[in-house]
């Protein structure tokens, strides 16, 4: 072996892209991040922990985290079920369903926002219905959990569907002929193969609505302690010059989605594990 010698690297060009990477990166998001806890960390602890705990924002807190949680929980379930449609089936109209399911990644969050608003507002085509029921849909959390449902669709349906797509039937069939029926075979074979997915689509939805603003501030109401979210409250602050607390409460919720995604993120590595060593 000569000296000097330098084994080719399996990427071409890897050090210059992961520079351009890693200086991406921290342009983008580490700098901006930065940015706002060295602006939180102007305030002392007690400053700091009487903005973070108002009532006004864990009200906001606890809208935010339930009904993104709840927003999520449902994507799972309905957008199993497109999924399942769009790859198990053959059907008039397949095509444009597939089309609709990325419609929210179209729409810009503010037209979807008035969009669900005029739907299910006391006059909307929905609402009206809802109403002499003693269903109210806008400005309530249920229209919050409506919209942030229906921005986080898409990521559970192309996240499961080409999960469903890789599936091999060979497996449907040796279970059907050892004598399971379809719903065991459902519960044992198809779920456990397609769970890593079902988790990261539902991440990946909830991680969106933790965020939302656009699609929920025309048909959450707004009001304080009842259906004021968090990104508006932040919105809020800053309009007001109130930029310690702003960047306090922006803080706490980055903290807070940082360690929700990490156990998250830490369930689907073990299910994907368990999944490698039961196969």
């Amino acid at each position: 072996m000569r000296w000097g010698w330098k084994q080719p690297s399996v990427i071409p060009g890897f050090g210059l892209t992961l520079g351009y990477t890693l200086l991406y990166l921290s342009l983008v998001v580490l700098l901006p991040l930065s940015a706002l806890f060295v602006r939180s960390a102007a305030l002392s602890w007690e400053e700091f922990w009487d903005i973070i705990t108002q009532p006004r924002v864990v009200a906001s807190y606890r809208l935010t985290l339930g009904t993104s949680l709840v927003g999520a929980s449902m994507n799972v379930v309905f957008g199993f079920i497109v999924a399942w449609c769009l790859v198990r089936y053959r059907f008039p109209g397949r095509r444009l369903l597939d089309a609709l399911v990325d419609l929210p990644f179209a729409l810009p969050t503010a037209v979807s926002g008035i969009a669900l608003t005029t739907i299910y507002s006391q006059h909307g085509w929905l609402g009206r219905h809802l109403e002499p029921l003693g269903i109210k849909a806008a400005f309530s959390p249920l229209g919050i959990t409506i919209a942030l449902t229906f921005i986080g669709l898409p990521f559970v349906v192309r996240t499961v569907q080409p999960a469903l797509e890789e599936l091999d039937d060979e497996a449907e069939q040796a279970a059907a002929s050892l004598g399971a029926t379809r719903w065991q075979a459902f519960w044992r074979v198809i779920v456990p193969s397609v769970l890593p997915a079902v988790v990261t689509g539902f991440a990946l939805a909830f991680a969106r609505a933790l965020g939302e603003y656009g699609s929920v501030v025309f048909i959450a109401g707004n009001m304080p302690l009842k259906t004021e979210i968090t990104s508006l409250l932040i919105v809020t602050k800053l309009e007001q010059y109130d930029y310690a607390g702003a960047t306090a409460i922006a803080a706490t919720m980055l903290v807070a989605s940082f360690v929700i995604l990490l156990v998250i993120n830490t369930f689907q590595w073990w299910v994907s594990r368990s999944y490698q060593r039961g196969v």
